[in-house]
């Protein structure tokens, strides 16, 4: 599959999910209605923010400081450019399906109402759209997605290839990201904050052995490795008499601090592999993609 096609293919997995648009003519209010809120399906109302509770299914589990307090300022200044999703509750409440980091941005920025789409959905159904709104997004976390995929397939018995369908991705794709939760728990901790890629991770996974895996995962850290790097070390530990090579042992210069908190910000943003490579306030930004799909990933987060 080509690159343009797989770019032209993400964002069909929601539609397929959402119900069809009806005229808005006919208003329905829900049991029992909001004591403010007229609910049309298919259009954006206002509607307070504490009336909107978080989603039990959301599956992000980390929000970006910088870029939350960059949005809510942004809608300070200018409000909310898109609506949320969400979906009735009794007692005039509201639960979210999608656009939590809007939300949580609209608090923050003193906004007593945020323009949402109020839509008449099932709790799977809801699941299962916030599960896949959220893996064709860019910045999710590579555990992020791979439990997000999980999910998919325990809770709704979907199989990779209706996974990769309904969020336009290929199916390799999806069982990459599957293979992710193999990794010892404090190695997907290690991904989740961005110390160590997605290419690095699949890289590690050759290793099988979780104590082996736990050991490589920590050199590559401490060593700053490369993704090929990474790939060679491991089939090192993996067949020694071969002697294909060995990594660079020389220790590094010491990274100014603020250098080191900004590469891991890039890493945990992108959940790629960044190196920023700083001298006396000039230098380069160097960002590893290990294939299409890593490369995909990067080119969204950066337009």
């Amino acid at each position: 599959m080509s690159t343009g096609a797989k770019r032209a293919a993400l964002g069909k997995g929601l539609e397929a999910l959402l119900p069809s648009k009806k005229p808005a003519a006919e208003p329905v209010a829900p049991p029992p209605p909001a004591p403010s809120v007229t609910v049309i399906e298919g259009k954006p109302k206002e509607i307070p923010v504490e009336a909107i509770e978080r989603n039990p299914y959301q599956t992000r589990t980390r929000f970006d400081e910088t870029a939350l307090a960059e949005l809510s300022a942004s809608i300070a200044e200018l409000g909310v450019a898109q609506p949320i999703l969400v979906r009735s509750l009794p007692g005039g409440k509201f639960q979210l399906i999608a656009g939590e980091r809007r939300w949580l941005a609209s608090q923050r920025a003193g906004k007593t109402t945020v323009p949402a789409i109020i839509k008449e959905v099932s709790n799977e159904q809801a699941m299962e759209i916030t599960i896949v709104e959220n893996l064709q997004r860019a910045d999710l976390n590579p555990m992020e997605q791979a439990k997000a995929y999980q999910r998919l397939s325990s809770e709704f018995g979907l199989t990779q290839e209706q996974m990769a369908k309904r969020t336009g991705k290929d199916r390799a794709s999806v069982a990459n990201f599957l293979r992710l939760l193999k990794l010892p728990e404090s190695v997907q901790a290690r991904v989740e904050v961005g110390e160590i890629s997605f290419g690095h991770a699949r890289s590690l996974l050759a290793l099988e052995d979780s104590q082996l895996i736990e050991k490589a995962a920590l050199k590559v850290v401490q060593m700053g490795m490369s993704v090929r790097a990474t790939e060679t070390f491991v089939q090192n530990q993996l067949n020694p008499e071969r002697k294909l090579g060995k990594v660079e042992t020389v220790e590094e210069p010491p990274i100014d601090p603020n250098v080191k908190e900004a590469q891991t910000k890039l890493q945990r943003t992108l959940g790629l592999k960044v190196r920023i490579e700083d001298k006396n306030g000039k230098g380069r930004v160097v960002i590893e993609y290990a294939n299409v799909d890593d490369f995909d990933r990067l080119l969204e987060a950066l337009a």
